[in-house]
């Protein structure tokens, strides 16, 4: 009878409950209403028809690494760890997974201690347990302008009330933050957090200068501002030197959190992130994380653990770097080539993004549909980086997932589409 069951729900069954969501309005909670989902999720079907080249998702190249290592690697697990990569594990995530974190972020100059770091799914699990441990409705978040389409619903789903500050070529503006700043604080208003991401920005390509993320640690400890720093592509860099992170700045005080992954420096499929803070944070992380998901997956973090007693997790990086180095130049190169002189685009030093935004009165939400229907080619519209409309003539363009003729292709493609558009602009409105 249960075999019956299962085949009478396979395919061609009937769906279950209505599709119309009307019953269960009432129903849901006030937040899950407010919800935004990421642009770039909205994408991924999309993305995946073969004939679509892909530039929307933040995809790292994982055909890079090498198959005898993962074979290798996961033997270890199997023949050492069966039974315990196979059990839960502590919520905080395994200590040796954390001293090796400690390492990794000391290659930065990031120094901490096995003690507090909180083991994530993920990246996007800190960003959440980062919201969820400070904000209430209608709690002011300060977040860049744009800022990661992913953390977009992290905002929506804790009710903030996100304000963006502009960014330039050299990151965040610190003067219109600390504009926006006395303003808020002559409505009576503090705000429970700032959200960054000073290296390589996803989605604007930029990366926050020196004199700027010293001015920000200042800013950060004179008005007791906590500043929650995202650090997943500091490790993907092309060129130029290694700038300090917020978290060495901030040198101990406690205003700095900071956030990253293995997902970039290794591969998304691990699901395994982290937090750096202090250890009364933590201890409110760990109870939202044990409500959340009660511990991350003990047999990547114990795959982690394994690869890097037996490999140079730097030397794996730096072989990602070269390839995404040639893709970015490919990327730009073809921006070069095929994309009208009235667009302008980021230059980024290192990560997996650069942000183009287009003349007035183009808006990228609409080339997306005819790009995708026409020329078989997807990016992520500016509005997705934005919680309060702006980003219409903006997009983000990955060059990390796909190889260099793909991306000479898809560039093509998109300049054709943007060509399109500009001329019936001009058509219709005249030179402006």
């Amino acid at each position: 009878m249960q075999a019956e069951s299962d085949t009478q729900r396979g395919h061609g069954a009937p769906g279950i409950g209505p599709r119309d969501a009307s019953r269960y309005d009432r129903l849901f909670a006030n937040r899950a209403a407010a919800v935004k989902s990421s642009a770039m999720r909205d994408l991924m079907a999309l993305s995946e028809q073969p004939e679509i080249i892909s530039l929307a998702g933040g995809f790292p190249d994982t055909e890079s690494f090498p198959i005898d290592i993962y074979a290798e690697v996961v033997a270890a697990v199997q023949t050492g760890f069966r039974a315990s990569s196979l059990q839960y594990g502590p919520t905080e995530g395994l200590w040796e997974l954390r001293e090796k974190i400690v390492e990794v972020m000391a290659h930065e100059g990031a120094f901490t201690r096995p003690d507090d770091v909180l083991i994530t799914t993920g990246g996007q699990q800190a960003i959440d347990l980062s919201v969820r441990t400070f904000v209430d409705p209608g709690d002011v978040v300060l977040a860049e302008g744009p800022t990661y389409p992913g953390a977009v619903p992290c905002f929506t789903t804790y009710e903030a009330e996100v304000e963006h500050v502009p960014m330039d070529e050299d990151g965040l503006r610190i003067d219109l933050l600390e504009e926006r700043l006395d303003t808020l604080d002559r409505r009576g208003v503090r705000p429970k957090l700032l959200y960054t991401i000073p290296n390589f920005h996803n989605p604007a390509g930029v990366t926050m200068s020196l004199e700027r993320r010293e001015r920000l640690v200042r800013i950060a400890h004179e008005r007791e501002l906590l500043v929650v720093e995202d650090n997943p592509y500091g490790q993907i860099r092309f060129e130029g030197e290694n700038l300090p992170s917020l978290w060495e700045l901030d040198d101990g005080e406690g205003w700095v959190i900071y956030l990253s992954t293995f997902s970039k420096i290794l591969a998304p499929g691990v699901r395994v992130g982290w937090v750096a803070a202090p250890p009364p944070v933590l201890r409110k992380m760990n109870l939202g994380k044990q409500a959340a998901d009660l511990c991350s997956s003990t047999f990547t973090q114990r795959f982690i653990v394994e690869y890097m007693r037996r490999f140079d997790w730097r030397e794996h990086v730096a072989r990602l770097n070269d390839v995404y180095r040639n893709r970015r130049d490919t990327m730009l190169r073809a921006l070069d080539e095929e994309m009208p002189a009235e667009v302008e685009w980021s230059h980024p030093k290192g990560g997996l993004f650069l942000w183009a935004t287009l003349p007035e009165p183009l808006d990228t939400t609409e080339l997306l549909a005819e790009a995708t229907r026409d020329e078989r080619v997807a990016f992520v519209p500016g509005r997705g980086a934005f919680l309060d409309g702006q980003g219409g003539r903006s997009m983000r363009l990955n060059f990390s997932g796909a190889s260099e003729p793909l991306i000479a292709e898809g560039i093509a493609r998109l300049g054709r589409s943007v060509t399109r558009q500009l001329e019936l602009a001009r058509q219709l409105f005249g030179d402006q």
